[in-house]
């Protein structure tokens, strides 16, 4: 079981509060993923709920059991930090053993564990070489073993892939992910990678200031953001938004258009002039100048527009969102 609870958590550091009371619920074997800017307080959050901080308020629950005063090791938690944390001296078995050999486990039992991590994890032909030797995503799927070994109720993954390159990243990814749905094992992972959170995650939960945002499925707060923050931090390209006069023609304060849900054109909505023109084969990115300012498009890669091309832009009404003066989705 890796059901996790958190009621009216709050985390201060003297006068400051960075976590406002904040509720949530991680049900057993979900992948949940925490997103938001720098500064968010999503780290210290994942770092709360590891028994690394401790609260300023409220309960942590793992399994209906009550954490919140226990130590790191008495939650039965697994962590994997961004520094991958290994022992240059060891080899790959010995890392990997580590947490066992230090509860006294038989050494028959940690190599049968040691030998299935590393068989989960694709490192059998790299064993016996020490961390010096790995590339660093290997050197993270040692980190990981070590964390598997355990066989925690929980991996926590503390912004694990943002040393690699970024093939390496897309690749990390697909393997935590592939390792989710081969453990079933309830995950939280902290990333500022939106891209992350949208291809990995089973629940989103989005933060801003130490608060809540959002939380749902990555399609519930693609097509249904409850804000302005959410609406512009889900995405990519961003959204577009727009005030003023146009706004206003659609009844509200600001409206929100994402760059895919733009039609470009010889006639439409919006004219303008196309200021930067990215060829990505299987896509075009287009920044237009318009009366509106500037807007973003995402059009199809053999799009012909240029950079000082004049184009005409039409927004899909039916994918258009409407805000209020709070950035409220109305």
């Amino acid at each position: 079981m890796g059901q996790i609870e958190l009621k009216g958590v709050t985390k201060r550091f003297g006068d400051a509060e960075v976590i406002p009371p904040l509720d949530l619920q991680i049900n057993d074997g979900e992948f949940v993923v925490f997103v938001g800017p720098s500064g968010c307080g999503k780290s210290t959050l994942l770092r709360l709920i590891a028994g690394l901080e401790d609260v300023s308020g409220g309960t942590i629950n793992i399994d209906g059991r009550n954490a919140t005063d226990e130590r790191p090791a008495q939650r039965g938690l697994a962590m994997v930090f961004q520094s991958y944390a290994l022992y240059p001296h060891m080899s790959v078995r010995k890392n990997i053993a580590f947490p066992l050999k230090m509860a006294k486990m038989s050494k028959a039992e940690i190599d049968a564990k040691v030998d299935h991590a590393a068989k989960v994890l694709n490192l059998s032909s790299y064993i016996d070489r020490r961390p010096g030797q790995l590339s660093g995503g290997q050197r993270q799927r040692v980190a990981i073993g070590r964390a598997i070994v355990r066989s925690p109720k929980a991996f926590l993954f503390d912004e694990p892939l943002s040393n690699l390159d970024a093939a390496l990243r897309v690749n990390m990814r697909l393997e935590i992910s592939e390792l989710h749905n081969t453990l079933k094992t309830t995950m939280i992972y902290v990333t500022h990678d939106q891209v992350e959170a949208m291809t990995m995650a089973d629940k989103i939960v989005v933060l801003q200031a130490g608060r809540i945002e959002q939380v749902g499925s990555p399609l519930e707060l693609y097509r249904s953001p409850k804000n302005r923050f959410v609406a512009g931090f889900i995405g990519s390209p961003k959204m577009n938004f727009i005030g003023g006069a146009e706004a206003a023609k659609y009844n509200a304060f600001e409206i929100g258009v994402r760059p895919e849900h733009i039609a470009v054109g010889p006639t439409g909505d919006w004219q303008g002039r196309v200021t930067v023109s990215e060829h990505l084969g299987s896509d075009t990115f287009l920044h237009v100048e318009t009366q509106h300012g500037l807007i973003n498009v995402r059009a199809g890669g053999e799009v012909g527009v240029h950079h000082g091309d004049t184009v005409w832009l039409t927004p899909d009404r039916s994918q258009m969102h409407r805000f209020d003066q709070q950035g409220h989705a109305l």
